[in-house]
């Protein structure tokens, strides 16, 4: 869909020229609240199985990563004071509009997988989420905006994550590879800013 491509790129660009004295100051805040990196990068799987490294502004403590699962679990320690803001923003996943001028993301399609967990999918479930780019949004983060807080809720967090979350993820990947279009990417971004705006409110 050479529309979308285009979108992305045209939106892309635009979004990142608009938010550089943003992405500015909370990069300068980061730096100065903890040490390490500004951005946090992890690997993921993106279109047709191809790995790449999504881009974030770093919330948790530059150990995180040697101290707990690669899933977030309710209010987990190892998460900043001001990475918990950027988180209930969304400000952290803004740097992903990179990955999108890159053509490794596309601004929505299903999220993208890392790939211990993408390995949980079935072949024919993965041919079917991996024959789009992945997107920073999608009917799945929307509906699992407070995915963290739904986790904490569970005995084994992780084991919830697998057996739960993930199949009811694929219905709406599937949804959305099914039905995609340029109308339906244009909803869905406007139904995520909506969503954004009421957990602000909160």
């Amino acid at each position: 869909m050479r529309s979308k491509r285009l979108f992305d790129v045209v939106a892309s660009l635009v979004g990142l020229g608009l938010l550089i004295p943003l992405f500015l100051a909370v990069a300068v805040i980061i730096r100065l609240e903890s040490a390490g990196p500004a951005f946090f990068l992890q690997e993921r799987v993106g279109l047709e199985g191809r790995r790449f490294c999504i881009i974030k502004f770093r919330t948790m403590r530059q150990s995180a990563p040697r101290e707990g699962p690669q899933i977030t679990v309710g209010p987990d320690p190892r998460i900043t004071k001001f990475g918990r803001l950027l988180r209930k923003s969304k400000l952290d996943e803004l740097p992903q509009l990179i990955n999108v001028l890159k053509g490794d993301m596309s601004l929505v399609g299903p999220r993208p997988e890392v790939p211990v967990y993408m390995a949980r999918y079935t072949p024919g479930q993965r041919a079917i989420i991996l024959s789009v780019r992945p997107g920073i949004t999608d009917f799945a983060a929307i509906e699992f905006s407070n995915e963290a807080d739904i986790l904490a809720r569970a005995p084994d967090p992780e084991l919830a994550y697998i057996d739960e979350v993930m199949p009811r993820k694929f219905v709406f990947y599937k949804r959305y590879v099914d039905e995609r279009s340029f109308w339906l990417d244009l909803k869905l971004i406007a139904w995520t800013l909506a969503k954004i705006v009421g957990r602000r409110d909160k």
